[in-house]
């Protein structure tokens, strides 16, 4: 590489110090892609790490691997720091290139300045993004930054093929890699790019050019580095490549049961990974306050005789081994979930953790944010039972040495023993079952209407009227048969506990008057109309037709041990379905069926009103 072309990276490396000696004006706005950054970086719950950098007097690079977005500049930056530059990557790729003299300030940096100046534009500091910090001071300075961990995904990660990069990477922070190591998986970024940094500080912004002493620079992590590799696009920035369903993390929230994360190999040898689940450090003040660590769930191995995966927790850290890179296995898929059985709380509630992955070789560490709330049950939970037993009321009589039944005094036979237990029937019967769970109710419903009211919202409602009439396309109705209509629809209470473990019951009443539903009574035959001879009066029951009363019990199941079953209670419950059938004649006359089988609801709603009115 010849002397001039180094120059000309130097010039183009040092530009914020040839904008301070030209006088030029700082930034009049930020971009669109600052917003962006913004929008992707701040969110409401999260979890906090504290990131420690050195400052040395003068001019600093500085990378910072987590989001300090919650409070403003000043909030955060002590005395000894009187200026920050954040440096606008992919709107000053292209511009370096053409004229690397005459940048336009309004694009290529967002500054902040102690004593304010009304063009300063940089208002927070966010992650994954590079700055030029002002250490005022004549000795060194540790400047602490209290943010929420970003994903290296956030909001943007990569090295432009054309002009320079400031940029940092997720290194381990104690022992990193030297820039030999580091870079040595690809050759060719290490041979044919420059490389420059402000090691001891420097009073005019201009960096020292260092790629000739890779075997003894380290690459330290919250360093920003200027980097040119023209022609050549880039991904490597360590030893792993980690993609994530979500560019802000991971987030279970109150309902979901798992989450998965790819795993890449970059190396040619083959790599194993270490995760590691860490706290989260105290909410600063004003934010969310974090009520525990996350129980956090990796999916295991496929049991082969029943189908289930098995699950481990992070009480201790979890390897992962990598093939080499481009062969079979350099890429593996890991499927995350939070144990939801012993998630306890309200959904307010917030639990943070920050997962750790690091690899054998002590070149990267990526930290993940991981968040979830405990679930609430409210919601419309739709599923059926499978009643596939009845029990047996089957009695034995006793009989004599010829084999004949014995009648007692009363001319009746006698009996010895009843058969009582629950036996399979010959064919399994499908119920329907609708439950929608409030914050103060619980209903076991006939029917329910799922869609947007007229204005607008979506509610679950237990009429077709409460709805938009003309968005009835988008709408469902969901009914069960088996139970009786009624035209108010309001549904039979439930009590008792909805949740693992727990159970839940309610009576369907079925009168013997009742035309629309009761299975004794058609109007086709004099003798099943619940009419009397002149057909004016109603008969008493058990004289035409019986009262039917169903007593249902939902007995959930505790959680089983297999990854499914532990991370789904948030929006899947199971169990053993019961019914007393109590049908009622004459006077005190009564003969009670018990049937048994298992159930399964699934949440299709999340929302906890039932519009009745």
């Amino acid at each position: 590489m010849n002397a001039s072309h180094s120059k000309e990276s130097l010039k183009q490396c040092s530009i914020l110090g040839e904008l301070r000696q030209k006088g030029m004006q700082r930034l009049a706005s930020l971009s669109g892609l600052l917003t962006v950054f913004l929008g992707l970086a701040h969110v409401a719950h999260a979890q906090w790490q504290t990131q420690s950098i050195t400052l040395k007097p003068g001019w600093n690079a500085v990378y910072l691997h987590v989001d300090a977005s919650h409070y403003g500049v000043a909030d955060v930056t002590p005395a000894p720091i009187d200026e920050i530059w954040l440096w606008n990557r992919i709107r000053s790729g292209d511009r370096f290139m053409s004229d690397p003299a005459s940048p336009s300030p309004s694009q290529d940096w967002a500054s902040w300045n102690r004593i304010p100046l009304a063009s300063d534009t940089l208002g927070t500091l966010i992650g994954n993004a590079a700055y030029l910090v002002r250490n005022s001071s004549g000795s060194d300075y540790e400047w602490t930054v209290k943010g929420k961990p970003l994903p290296p995904t956030v909001p943007s990660y990569g090295w432009t093929s054309r002009g320079v990069n400031l940029i940092g990477f997720s290194t381990p922070e104690n022992n990193p890699p030297t820039f030999s190591e580091f870079l040595s998986p690809v050759q060719r970024l290490a041979s044919g790019g420059e490389f420059y940094r402000y090691d001891d500080g420097d009073q005019d912004v201009k960096p020292s050019r260092f790629d000739a002493f890779f075997n003894t620079v380290q690459v330290h992590r919250g360093q920003a580095y200027w980097v040119r590799h023209e022609g050549e696009f880039n991904r490597y920035f360590g030893a792993f490549e980690v993609v994530l369903q979500s560019p802000s993390g991971i987030d279970f929230g109150s309902s979901r049961s798992q989450s998965s994360l790819r795993i890449r190999n970059a190396t040619s040898a083959e790599l194993t990974v270490t995760l590691t689940l860490e706290p989260s450090e105290a909410a600063p003040a004003g934010e969310t306050a974090i009520t525990g660590e996350v129980p956090l769930l990796l999916r295991g191995a496929l049991n082969p005789s029943d189908l289930t995966y098995g699950s481990e927790n992070f009480a201790s850290a979890r390897q992962v081994t990598l093939k080499p890179r481009g062969e079979r296995g350099s890429e593996i898929e890991v499927i995350l979930g939070v144990n939801r059985s012993v998630l306890t709380g309200n959904p307010s509630d917030l639990y943070a953790g920050i997962l750790r992955l690091t690899d054998a070789l002590g070149y990267s560490q990526v930290d993940l944010p991981v968040t979830a709330h405990p679930s609430s049950s409210s919601g419309l939970w739709v599923g059926s039972a499978v009643v596939n037993q009845v029990r047996h009321a089957l009695k034995t009589y006793e009989k004599d040495e010829e084999g004949n039944v014995v009648l007692n005094s009363n001319g009746r036979y006698v009996v010895t023993s009843t058969k009582t237990d629950l036996g399979s029937v010959a064919r399994p019967f499908n119920l329907r079952l609708i439950v929608h769970k409030g914050n103060t109710a619980m209903n076991l419903l006939q029917r329910v209407y799922h869609g947007l009211n007229t204005a607008q919202a979506e509610v679950v409602a237990i009429k077709e009227s409460f709805l938009d009439a003309t968005q009835l396309a988008s709408a469902r109705r969901i009914s069960s048969s088996h139970f009786p209509f009624s035209e108010g629809n309001a549904g039979w209470p439930l009590g008792g506990s909805f949740a693992q473990g727990g159970s839940v019951t309610a009576t369907v009443p079925l009168g013997h008057g009742d035309y629309e539903s009761n299975p004794f009574l058609h109007g086709f035959h004099p003798d099943h109309d619940n009419l009397d001879a002149t057909f004016e009066a109603d008969e008493p029951q058990g004289t035409e037709s019986y009262t039917v009363q169903r007593a249902i019990t939902l007995s959930f199941s505790d959680p089983g041990t297999d990854f499914a079953s532990l991370v789904s209670g948030g929006n899947q419950m199971i169990g053993e379905y019961g019914e007393t059938i109590t049908f009622k004649g004459l006077a005190e006359e009564s003969f009670e069926i018990d049937t048994a089988g298992g159930f399964a609801l699934r949440r299709i709603s999340h929302i906890d009103t039932l519009t009745t009115q």
